[in-house]
């Protein structure tokens, strides 16, 4: 009969996997899980496995869909001749929670980081250019993380993207609005003075 006490532990490991949960967090969401009614427990591992099993990339844009296509992409009310290309998948949910923007988006899957052996093969940038070369693509956003590796990204996708006639921006950056100068670092000084606009 296996031994419950090295199932508790495994799961316990394998919670400490998740972004943002340590050994104590995961010893809790372990013990919660197997106190009292299980059906959360049971609730749970039938989510995970239905995901796995139906969840997987949009093949135009790479987000998470059960479809060929993800909802964004097979929408036609958006706008095909803008493209904002993101990071993660969600990232995108932070853009259409916003609700600003209208158009397509492109998941690189990730950014460029020499170190840790994620090279342009690792992301999905020839997927992008082939896309953009396909035509109707007016602008390309670049709006990877403001970080080194995310601007060296940025920078990769704007050379790669070169000469194919479409406008290539970056988000804005800098102050967030009704923010004070005390709060800010000194980057973001940096930034906002380097993207200030004439009135």
């Amino acid at each position: 009969m296996p031994d419950p006490v090295g199932a508790v532990a495994r799961l316990q490991q394998e919670l400490t996997r998740l972004p943002g949960v340590g050994p104590k967090s995961a010893e809790r969401i372990a013990h919660f899980l197997l106190s009292g009614d299980r059906k959360t427990a049971v609730a749970l591992a039938d989510a995970l496995r239905d995901v796995v099993a139906r969840v997987r990339p949009c093949r135009e844009c790479f987000n998470l869909t059960e479809g060929e296509l993800c909802p964004i992409c097979s929408d036609s009310r958006r706008d095909a001749g803008s493209i904002c290309v993101v990071e993660t998948p969600r990232d995108i949910a932070l853009f259409e929670r916003a609700g600003s923007f209208r158009g397509l988006y492109h998941v690189l899957g990730g950014r460029l980081a020499p170190l840790d052996g994620v090279g342009p093969d690792q992301l999905t940038l020839a997927a992008l250019a082939q896309r953009v070369r396909r035509g109707g693509v007016r602008e390309v956003i670049l709006a990877t993380s403001p970080t080194l590796e995310g601007d060296g990204t940025a920078l990769y996708a704007s050379n790669l993207l070169d000469g194919t006639g479409v406008t290539i921006t970056k988000l804005a950056r800098g102050l967030p609005s009704g923010s004070s100068l005390e709060l800010a670092n000194p980057q973001m000084l940096v930034d906002a003075m380097d993207g200030r606009r004439t009135l």
